[in-house]
This record gives C-alpha cells, sequence and structure tokens, in this order.
C-alpha cells in the first residue's frame, strides 16, 4: 500500500522548517490547551509528533482511496435529481473515509471541534489530496472557508456552524454571477432585510464549486440603490432552511467530479455575517485570499503528480533499444519539470508560514494586546503574506500547467489517450490558472509589492544569508538577477504613464517569482542538499527568463504598446 506522505519527503522537509517552533507555539498559546482536550499536544515536539501522524493518515487516504477513486469519478462525475446535487459513488466514499478520520475543520481551534492546526500542516494535506484528485480537493478544501466564518462571524455563528464543518459538512462561497465573474463589484443577488431583522436572498449564482454544499458563505447586494462594491455584504445560508436549487451542473473540461453549479436562490433565509457593506472590501478578500492559497496547493499536488507519471514513463518506455530517459531531450524536459516543481512548493510553504504567522497574530489580538514587538512582526508578516499569496497562486499554476503538458510531451501519442492519467491532469490543471483570479488577476494584486518594494527587499534580506562555499556562485548569479530586476522596475516606474507600468507588470511579476523561487531553493539546499540538482536547473532556467524581460524593457518605448493593442480594422466596401 502506498503512501502520498510517506513516499514524498519534500513535505517533512517544509514540516521541520525553523519557523514551525514559533508557529505553533503561537497556535497554540504556549500549549494552553494541554490540560483541556487528551489530544492537544503537550510542548512542540508532541504537537509535530501529532501533525506528522496525522499527515500520514492523509497520506494513506490518499494513495488508497481518494487516488483509487479518481479514475472512476472523472467518468462518472455528479448528476443534478430535483434541484439537488448528486455526488459520484466514488466521491461519496472519499468524504466518507475523510469524515471517518477526522480531516475536516482540520485548522479550527478545538473548542469548536477542530485539530487546531496552522495553515502550514493543512495546505500539506491540501498538497496531498491534490496529487490524488484535484476534483476531490474542491470538494474537501473549501472546509477552509471555515475561517471566514471563524475571523468575521459573531460568536452564536462560530458556534452554530463550525461545529458542522468540523463534523464533515461541506462548504461552498457563492461569489460570482451570470454579468459578474472576476468583476464583483458588478454582483447583483439580492439580500432583502425582513421586519424581523432578518435577511431572505433572490437571484442567481453561476460557476459555483461544490454549489450544492451544506453551508454557504454568500455575497449580495444589501444596499438599496447601490452599484459597486460598498452595496455588498456577506451571508451565511444553510441548505436546512430550503430556498436554493440548483439549475444546472457545468459540463466542464477537467476536474469534473468536482459540481460546478448555477444557483437559484427564491426567498432563501441568511444570517449576516459581520457588518453590512463590508461584504467584498473586507471579506471577500479574506476569503479569496485563503481559496488562492488552496488553489497554489492543488497546483503543487497536480505538478507532482504530472512529474512522477511522466517520470515512470520515461523509465519504463524503450525506443531505440533504450529507455526514452537515457535521450538527453527527455531528461532535460524531466528536469525541468523537477526543478519547477519544487520552486513551486518552495514558494507555496513560504507563503503558508507567512500566512500562518500574520493569522495567529491577528487571533491572538482578539484575545488580549500585541505587544510593540509582536505588533511590528504582524505587520511584518501581513505584507509578506499579502505579497506573496498572488505571487504563489500565479507562478505555481503556470508551472503545473507547464508540467502537465510536459507530461503528455513525453508520454507522445500515448499520453493523448484516455488510458493514461496524465490526460485527465493535464485537462485538470487548465482551470488553476483561471479560478479565484486568473494569472492577469494576480499580476494585478502582486504589482503594487513591485512598486513599494517588498519583493525587492525580501531579496535583500535573501542576500544577507550566509551559504555553504559551493553555492557561492549560485548566490551571485541571483545576486546579478536582483539587479536586473530593480533596474527593470526602475526603468519603469520612472516613467509617469500608468498604460506602460500595466502593460510591463506582468514581467516584472514574473521576474521577482523567478528570484524569489531561486533564493527559497538556495535556502532549503543549506538544509537539504536534496534540492540542489533543482536549485542549480530552476536558477539558470530563471535566468534566462529574468534576461528575456530584462532586455524586453530596457528596449521598449512607451508608445510601441499601441502596436499590441487590438484595433478593429476597416472592412473595405469592396469586402
Amino acid at each position: 500500500m502506498g503512501n502520498f506522505y510517506k513516499d514524498n519527503d519534500t513535505l517533512k522537509h517544509y514540516l521541520n522548517h525553523p519557523m514551525m517552533e514559533k508557529i505553533v507555539e503561537l497556535k497554540e498559546r504556549n500549549f494552553a490547551d494541554k490540560d483541556k482536550y487528551d489530544y492537544a499536544p503537550q510542548n512542540f515536539e508532541d504537537a509535530m509528533d501529532s501533525y506528522d501522524k496525522v499527515l500520514e493518515i492523509v497520506g494513506d487516504i490518499c494513495a488508497n482511496v481518494i487516488a483509487e477513486n479518481a479514475e472512476e469519478i472523472d467518468h462518472e462525475g455528479p448528476s443534478v435529481k430535483n434541484g439537488r446535487v448528486v455526488y459520484a459513488a466514488g466521491t461519496e466514499r472519499n468524504l466518507d473515509a475523510c469524515r471517518k478520520a477526522g480531516l475536516m475543520g482540520m485548522s479550527m481551534p478545538r473548542k469548536l471541534g477542530g485539530l487546531n492546526f496552522p495553515i502550514t500542516p493543512y495546505i500539506m494535506a491540501a498538497d496531498m489530496v491534490s496529487r490524488a484528485d484535484a476534483a476531490f480537493e474542491n470538494i474537501w478544501g473549501l472546509q477552509d472557508c471555515a475561517e471566514t466564518i471563524y475571523e468575521f462571524a459573531d460568536d452564536a455563528q462560530k458556534e452554530k456552524y463550525i461545529p458542522r464543518v468540523c463534523q464533515g459538512e461541506t462548504m461552498s462561497m457563492d461569489l460570482t454571477e451570470p454579468d459578474a465573474g472576476s468583476d464583483l463589484q458588478s454582483v447583483m443577488l439580492k439580500a432583502t432585510k425582513k421586519e424581523d431583522g432578518t435577511y431572505v436572498l433572490n437571484g442567481v449564482k453561476r460557476f459555483i464549486t461544490n454549489g450544492d454544499s451544506d453551508i454557504h458563505l454568500v455575497l449580495a447586494r444589501s444596499e438599496e440603490g447601490s452599484k459597486d462594491g460598498r452595496g455588498l455584504s456577506m451571508f451565511i445560508y444553510d441548505k436546512k432552511k430550503g430556498g436554493v436549487n440548483v439549475r444546472r451542473i457545468e459540463n466542464k473540461m477537467g476536474i469534473k467530479g468536482s459540481p460546478t453549479c448555477e444557483l437559484v436562490y427564491k426567498d432563501a433565509p441568511a444570517e449576516l455575517v459581520g457588518s453590512t457593506r463590508l461584504g467584498l472590501i473586507k471579506y471577500v478578500m479574506a476569503l479569496m485570499n485563503g481559496a488562492r492559497l488552496g488553489i497554489a496547493a492543488q497546483s503543487v499536488g497536480i505538478s507532482e503528480a504530472a512529474y512522477r507519471e511522466a517520470l515512470s514513463y520515461a523509465k519504463d518506455r524503450k525506443q531505440f533499444g533504450k529507455p526514452i530517459i537515457e535521450f538527453p531531450a527527455v531528461a532535460e524536459i524531466l528536469s525541468t519539470m523537477k526543478a519547477k516543481l519544487d520552486a513551486s512548493r518552495a514558494l507555496l510553504y513560504a507563503c503558508s508560514r507567512f500566512v500562518d504567522m500574520y493569522k495567529i497574530y491577528d487571533d491572538i489580538a482578539k484575545e488580549r494586546a500585541l505587544t510593540p514587538e509582536e505588533k511590528k512582526e504582524q505587520k511584518y508578516y501581513s505584507k509578506l503574506a499579502d505579497a506573496f499569496t498572488p505571487l504563489a497562486k500565479g507562478m505555481t499554476s503556470e508551472f503545473c500547467n507547464q508540467n502537465t503538458y510536459d507530461a503528455i510531451q513525453i508520454h507522445g501519442g500515448s499520453g493523448f489517450m484516455k488510458d493514461y492519467k496524465c490526460e485527465r491532469l493535464y485537462r485538470d490543471a487548465r482551470i488553476t490558472s483561471i479560478y479565484e483570479g486568473t494569472t492577469q488577476l494576480q499580476v494585478v494584486a502582486a504589482i503594487r509589492h513591485v512598486s513599494t518594494g517588498t519583493y525587492l527587499n525580501k531579496m535583500k534580506e535573501f542576500e544577507e544569508q550566509s551559504v555553504h562555499p559551493e553555492d557561492e556562485a549560485i548566490k551571485n548569479t541571483l545576486v546579478f538577477m536582483t539587479q536586473q530586476y530593480a533596474d527593470a522596475v526602475q526603468a519603469v516606474f520612472g516613467v509617469d504613464d500608468q498604460g506602460f507600468h500595466d502593460f510591463m507588470a506582468r514581467r516584472l511579476v514574473e521576474m521577482a517569482g523567478h528570484i524569489i523561487m531561486g533564493y527559497l531553493l538556495l535556502e532549503d539546499v543549506q538544509r537539504n542538499p536534496e534540492f540542489r540538482k533543482s536549485l542549480e536547473v530552476y536558477v539558470k532556467y530563471g535566468q534566462a527568463q529574468v534576461a528575456q524581460h530584462a532586455s524586453f524593457i530596457g528596449n521598449f518605448r512607451p508608445e510601441q504598446i499601441n502596436d499590441y493593442l487590438y484595433k478593429e480594422e476597416p472592412v473595405s466596401e469592396e469586402a
């Protein structure tokens, strides 16, 4: 029997990162729960042992249940009967296994029925679930919507809903509509306040992942006559109350086991979360940041599966009398895939640690005043989490797509057939750079951290770290790339032209991503030499990408943007 945790030493590498000791001690409030709950850790070592054992259980279920059901679920898919979603039989088996193992509500406090895990080990579980079946991750992983209830709902709502999630009920976030995709300010689902102070919801939501869930977080327009985001509020809808029907399930290219629904709300009773008018401005932004970290984990999990499929095939497939892995052209693809996978995972877990730190400090601040030093740390990690989340979602999802593409290329014609797993992985990967904000929208979120220097400051912090003598040359390459990046930023933002800034934003963000991922791998090598090959390959790859963007920016004039803008060609009368 396989195990997706035990066969992947990189997960233990990140679980044992030096920052984890502080994260765990803060999360556990110096282990205050040890006398209240028999499963609460006594100390740091006990907590790490608990994470290790739970992740081993996750790895077992992923390898022997979820992965085994994935192909069947992809073919069967969910259906709609009488306005309700019916999961594929394999999906029900997956959920049953996860519920019995207590893998729902992992990051929620013990007093509400959760395991009180930090974000980092929870994201490791998501990484493994995605490797097993990205479609099921879209159902299981939506448990992180409970974070929004925990952060912003009142105590009665927390006590009402979070224990249900921990017991295995599913969640969804109902944001998009037929006329409001990425532009959530245009949401028109109407929330009407009744005389008794309660609300009812009316309208349509579209492209809702796991849309027939037990508990929904819903973005709706609560302010009569409003047109923008300031008129939107967040609500909880409980399926037990009735009032929402599934009109249809979308027929998708990939992640077919995950029902993507069109929902019709008709006088559906709902509870307001927090304050009115803050639905988009505050609550959805927090919700989306969590979702984007989840998609980064999904992307890494798919990349892992794609690399393993490609490697296995290349070892077994023989052409011209020898395994194709012995051909340099194939070996190069595999090495680059592995480097992109390792770089993606390094960025994912750096981001998860930053999110852990700022979220824990936010939670502590509800219990007591933070010290000046804690406030400083909270501000530092909050900025890094805000900067690294769009970077992680954007870079890992693009690499996920590239790795599944290359997995099929290594399989050749066989990879185009449904007989091979890589065909499904390729279809599943495509959505990762689209939903929860396209790569282009991640650039919009990330570019202010280019202009304000967040990324450059982090690169300079990396420069200050000492490395093994054999890694000095690679560090010097990264220092040179950092200077290329700094020069490119100056070249773009030294011009007072917003259109020019927008046009070059993607290139600058990608440059930052390649350099930071290179530094993170360099940092990993200092603790684990197993990463050295990926470091060397990735820095060479990143060096070429950074040089290309630097050259493009250095040789471009703002007025040349017009050459790239679409213009309707006049139609001649003769035509």
